[in-house]
């Protein structure tokens, strides 16, 4: 596993790849991702997919149905040449696989927490403010303020409380995650992938593929409609 940890720094090392996987990661059902490494006889690959394309939700699983779904895709995912089959001159085996369910609101909770922060220093600003104009004008004045006050409190309550109902809705995203370690015999004869992972998990669409070989990088989109990615290396 660890020359595929390394085949996966070689990914990041290149920035048109790099941003184009940052631009993937919005999570759009109906779309995959693939990141494939092939260095020598080594391949690495790490795939991810939202929730609903691999059991069709994405909801915490509570149901014994709902818990067999995860389990069955869980082990679909551990055997990524019956998902994406490679040339078979090309001798390739698995040295390594393990696929996971994953959430995406731990991100996003420290992105929430952070703007928490900031609406808490927002709100003291404005309190010292209004103080200042307590001391500095009439109390005419001051009853204005403190209306004005009131306000700010009840539209910063307001932005909260749908900050707070769309943080609701982001948690529920979910996605699978898998990353593989393969080893081929005759390297050089691989030449197409041909993803049966669209046969397995019907609200597939899509899947969008980074490859990075000796020869530098390469970014390709494999269908439902066009199942055959032809690695012209």
């Amino acid at each position: 596993m660890k020359n595929a940890l390394s085949l996966f720094a070689l990914i990041a090392a290149f920035p048109a790849v790099a941003e184009e996987t940052r631009q993937l990661d919005a999570h759009e059902h109906g779309v995959g991702t693939l990141n494939i490494a092939i260095d020598g006889a080594e391949v690495a690959m790490e795939f991810h997919a939202p929730g609903a394309d691999i059991v069709g939700f994405e909801y915490e699983a509570s149901g014994a149905a709902d818990l067999t779904a995860i389990e069955t895709a869980l082990a679909a995912l551990n055997a990524p040449l019956e998902l994406f089959a490679m040339s078979s001159a090309a001798g390739c085996v698995v040295n390594n696989a393990r696929a996971e369910l994953e959430t995406e609101g731990e991100h996003e909770d420290h992105d929430d927490h952070d703007d928490h922060e900031d609406d808490d220093h927002h709100e003291d600003h404005d309190d010292h403010e209004d103080d200042d104009d307590h001391e500095d004008h009439e109390d005419h004045e001051d009853h204005d303020d403190h209306e004005e006050h009131d306000d700010h409190e009840d539209h910063d309550a307001h932005a909260h409380d749908e900050d707070h109902e769309d943080h609701g809705d982001d948690a529920g995203h979910t996605e699978f995650h898998a990353e593989y370690a393969l080893s081929c015999s005759s390297a050089d004869a691989l030449s197409e992938i041909t993803f049966r992972y669209f046969d397995a998990f019907p609200n597939a669409e899509e899947v969008e593929v980074q490859l990075v070989t000796s020869n530098g990088a390469q970014a390709f989109e494999v269908t439902r409609a066009t199942p055959v990615l032809d690695l012209d290396r």
